[in-house]
């Protein structure tokens, strides 16, 4: 019911900026939460930031003061700026909704397939 599209994954240099979005589409939901993980090799996903319907956000604490995570209601977008990237940034980035479906108003969790953020010199 939910189809996440992402865009933005690419290869920049330590201190460089990147801008990741996602925008969802289908029928019959309502978007709650918004936001991206990230999963390095061998290593567990972990949230980088998350943005709610009242617009309130977390951040993971290693990416504080660098990356601004922004919706667009209206369009069921979310952005993720990056800046100062570091080499430990690197990752698969996945987009993540959480969205009430009004076929049977329950809330699920969709991801989106992945774009892939490498930081190296």
């Amino acid at each position: 019911q939910v189809q996440l599209v992402e865009s933005g994954g690419d290869l920049v240099q330590p201190g460089g900026s990147l801008r990741l979005s996602c925008a969802a589409s289908g029928s019959g939901f309502s978007v709650k939460s918004m936001g991206w993980y990230r999963q390095a090799p061998g290593k567990e996903r972990e949230l980088v930031a998350i943005i709610f319907s009242g617009g309130s956000t977390r951040y993971a604490d290693s990416v504080k003061g660098r990356f601004t995570i922004s919706r667009d209601n209206a369009k069921n977008t979310v952005t993720l700026r990056m800046n100062g990237l570091k080499p430990e940034d690197t990752a698969v980035y996945y987009c993540y909704v959480n969205a009430l479906i009004s076929l049977d108003w329950v809330y699920r969790s969709y991801w989106g397939q992945g774009t892939q953020v490498t930081v190296s010199s």
